[in-house]
Protein backbone atom coordinates (compact mmCIF):
# COMPACT_ATOMS: atom_id res chain seq x y z
CA UNK A 1 0.00 0.00 0.00
CA UNK A 2 1.27 3.46 -0.87
CA UNK A 3 2.16 6.08 1.71
CA UNK A 4 -0.27 8.29 -0.24
CA UNK A 5 -3.27 6.00 0.26
CA UNK A 6 -6.55 7.78 1.09
CA UNK A 7 -5.39 10.97 -0.61
CA UNK A 8 -5.95 12.65 -3.92
CA UNK A 9 -5.97 15.89 -5.88
CA UNK A 10 -8.51 17.85 -7.90
CA UNK A 11 -7.93 20.60 -10.50
CA UNK A 12 -10.06 23.02 -12.48
CA UNK A 13 -11.51 21.35 -15.58
CA UNK A 14 -10.01 23.29 -18.52
CA UNK A 15 -11.79 20.94 -20.99
CA UNK A 16 -15.32 21.90 -19.83
CA UNK A 17 -17.56 22.90 -22.76
CA UNK A 18 -21.05 22.30 -21.28
CA UNK A 19 -22.59 23.38 -17.98
CA UNK A 20 -23.29 19.75 -17.09
CA UNK A 21 -19.61 18.79 -17.13
CA UNK A 22 -17.65 18.95 -13.87
CA UNK A 23 -15.95 22.17 -12.79
CA UNK A 24 -13.11 20.12 -11.29
CA UNK A 25 -11.54 16.72 -12.10
CA UNK A 26 -8.83 14.65 -10.50
CA UNK A 27 -8.02 11.32 -8.92
CA UNK A 28 -7.80 9.74 -5.49
CA UNK A 29 -6.31 6.55 -4.07
CA UNK A 30 -8.49 4.81 -1.47
CA UNK A 31 -7.58 1.44 0.06
CA UNK A 32 -5.12 0.81 -2.77
CA UNK A 33 -7.65 1.48 -5.57
CA UNK A 34 -7.50 4.41 -8.00
CA UNK A 35 -10.62 6.50 -8.57
CA UNK A 36 -11.58 9.43 -10.78
CA UNK A 37 -13.15 12.31 -8.88
CA UNK A 38 -15.35 15.03 -10.36
CA UNK A 39 -16.65 18.15 -8.66
CA UNK A 40 -19.40 20.65 -9.40
CA UNK A 41 -19.62 24.10 -7.80
CA UNK A 42 -22.86 25.21 -6.21
CA UNK A 43 -24.93 27.28 -8.62
CA UNK A 44 -25.18 30.99 -7.84
CA UNK A 45 -28.96 30.79 -7.34
CA UNK A 46 -28.87 27.66 -5.14
CA UNK A 47 -29.89 27.62 -1.50
CA UNK A 48 -26.98 29.06 0.55
CA UNK A 49 -27.23 26.04 2.87
CA UNK A 50 -26.60 23.59 0.01
CA UNK A 51 -23.13 22.09 -0.37
CA UNK A 52 -20.52 24.40 -1.89
CA UNK A 53 -19.18 21.44 -3.88
CA UNK A 54 -20.82 18.17 -4.99
CA UNK A 55 -18.58 15.20 -5.81
CA UNK A 56 -18.80 12.00 -7.83
CA UNK A 57 -16.25 9.18 -7.52
CA UNK A 58 -15.79 6.40 -10.11
CA UNK A 59 -13.39 3.44 -9.88
CA UNK A 60 -10.81 3.80 -12.68
CA UNK A 61 -10.97 0.09 -13.58
CA UNK A 62 -14.74 0.14 -14.22
CA UNK A 63 -16.03 0.13 -17.75
CA UNK A 64 -18.15 3.23 -18.51
CA UNK A 65 -21.29 1.07 -18.76
CA UNK A 66 -20.60 -0.30 -15.25
CA UNK A 67 -20.09 3.08 -13.61
CA UNK A 68 -22.73 3.84 -11.00
CA UNK A 69 -25.05 6.76 -11.73
CA UNK A 70 -24.35 9.64 -9.33
CA UNK A 71 -27.10 10.58 -6.92
CA UNK A 72 -28.31 14.17 -6.93
CA UNK A 73 -28.38 15.81 -3.54
CA UNK A 74 -31.07 18.44 -2.89
CA UNK A 75 -30.13 21.94 -4.07
CA UNK A 76 -26.61 20.85 -4.95
CA UNK A 77 -26.71 22.12 -8.52
CA UNK A 78 -25.25 18.74 -9.59
CA UNK A 79 -26.66 17.49 -12.87
CA UNK A 80 -26.99 13.70 -12.78
CA UNK A 81 -26.72 13.60 -16.59
CA UNK A 82 -23.30 15.35 -16.51
CA UNK A 83 -20.46 14.25 -18.73
CA UNK A 84 -17.13 13.10 -17.36
CA UNK A 85 -14.54 14.00 -20.02
CA UNK A 86 -11.91 11.41 -19.03
CA UNK A 87 -13.92 8.20 -19.58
Amino acid sequence: MSEYDNRGAIWGNDKKVKDTQPDFTGSILVDGKDYFISGWKRKADANPKSPALSLAVTLKDQQPSQAPKPVKSPNSGFDEEGDIPFN
